[in-house]
């Protein structure tokens, strides 16, 4: 272990936020312990209230059938605009700027449907290489929906030889290179497999200089990193809500549009009843009135289960005092786990850490590189009862996630790591 950190029963037993611990269901470790879950960033922790919240719409199917639309508790007509306060503080935006709806691709799809709209001359859409799949391909079918060739339309950021990650002046440098022939940025606000966190404002600043439209998948940032898509000026966003946000295995998504394009009817969109301006929705008349604001890119009636989890999650970060809360223990989580790693004194041939060392190019995760028994070093820290992610070839992501991990944890990891590579060192001897 490294013997400069403080103890952490210590910085446990003075965590503003240890309790919020126990309102998270941990799964029990090989020992019977609870495991030192660092996977929340592909899946984040049951809370205890998710049954009850959940529990709750049950108890109003059953009881009063379609008429839970409209009477108590549950009033499912409105149900989603319960979440909207709550997304907007979440990140950084204005009520008006948010909604909660559908899956993250579908959202995401919708989105480029407005803001991607190639021309003859401006027709490229820019993105980082090696981002999800899913954004790859959502990104691919665009192109192709629209007559183009992916290879010719998508320009993808790359890293300097020997790097792992982007330099924002590239990022700057490239798309002032695209100029007039860039139509939409689309980027992750934190890249799922380096873990780097990327400065969405000077993007955002240096996309609308050339005219083009900025927008962020926040797959792996919402409820990882203190947001300010308004001010940041953002055109828009959407994110999945079952990573840092914890309800649930395929839970709702929620959308950015910037207050800008409020009130913008003419705005090519995929238009479905739920928003449509509900003064005249139920006349069931021809003619699509959006409602203003993000609302106006809703499709169907609201996913009452999924947003009844995602309510009790959003409960929870409000109580713990909001994202500058979190993101503080956050900073101290993973500058304590990456402390310990490089207390093992390794040679980066053998283990690297790839995510950025300063704590503004990062969020919670760390993605550790690990060039020899990589598999063999995931599973033993399986075996130890630490719930790691594993990404082809050789990446352990690691997230200490503010709400659940401890201090004690992140030293869990430490002590396995060490353990792992002595134990390597005395059979290599």
């Amino acid at each position: 272990m490294h013997t400069a950190l403080f103890p952490a029963p210590a910085l446990d037993a003075t965590d503003p936020l240890a309790s919020f611990r126990q309102e998270f269901h941990l799964p029990p470790g090989p020992d019977g312990r609870p495991v030192a879950y660092f996977c929340g960033n592909s899946l984040g922790l049951m809370p205890k209230a998710a049954r009850a919240a959940v529990e709750t719409e049950f108890d109003t199917w059953a009881r009063l059938g379609v008429e839970g639309h409209f009477e108590a508790p549950s009033f499912w007509m409105h149900f989603h605009e319960t979440l909207t306060e709550a997304s907007a503080r979440l990140v950084g935006a204005k009520p008006l700027e948010v909604v909660v709806m559908n899956n993250l691709t579908v959202n995401l799809h919708l989105l480029l449907v407005s803001f991607y709209r190639p021309t003859a001359t401006r027709y490229k859409i820019l993105m980082e290489g090696g981002a999800f799949p899913s954004d790859q391909y959502a990104i691919e079918s665009q192109a192709r929906l629209h007559g183009l060739d992916p290879a010719d339309a998508i320009v993808e950021l790359v890293p300097r030889p020997g790097e792992h990650t982007l330099r924002t002046e590239d990022i700057e440098a490239t798309i002032a290179g695209l100029g007039d022939s860039l139509a939409t940025v689309l980027i992750g606000g934190v890249n799922y497999y380096t873990g780097q966190a990327f400065d969405m404002a000077a993007i955002a600043r240096a996309g609308h200089a050339v005219g083009a439209y900025v927008g962020f998948d926040l797959a792996h940032a919402a409820g990882n990193l203190h947001l300010q898509l308004h001010d940041w000026d953002v055109d828009f966003a959407c994110w999945c809500t079952y990573k840092y946000l914890n309800s649930g295995p395929g839970g709702t998504s929620g959308v950015f549009v910037h207050e800008r394009f409020a009130n913008r009817p003419d705005l090519v969109r995929l238009a479905g009843w739920w928003g449509h301006d509900p003064s005249v929705r139920f006349q069931m008349k021809k003619g699509f009135r959006p409602m203003p604001g993000a609302a106006g890119w809703q499709l169907s009636n609201a996913q009452i289960f999924p947003m009844a989890i995602h309510r009790a999650s959003l409960e929870i970060v409000d109580r713990a005092g909001g994202m500058p809360a979190l993101r503080r223990k956050s900073e101290q989580l993973t500058a304590r786990l990456e402390s310990l790693i490089h207390g093992l004194n390794l040679p980066a041939s053998k283990l690297e850490i790839i995510t950025p060392q300063d704590p503004a190019q990062r969020g919670c995760q760390l993605s550790v590189l690990v060039h020899e028994r990589g598999r063999e070093l995931f599973d033993f820290l399986a075996d130890q009862g630490i719930i790691a992610d594993w990404r082809e070839p050789n990446v352990i992501r690691l997230a200490p996630v503010p709400l659940y991990n401890s201090f004690e944890d992140v030293d869990r990891v430490g002590e396995a790591l060490a353990r792992f590579f002595s134990e390597q060192l005395a059979v290599n001897n």
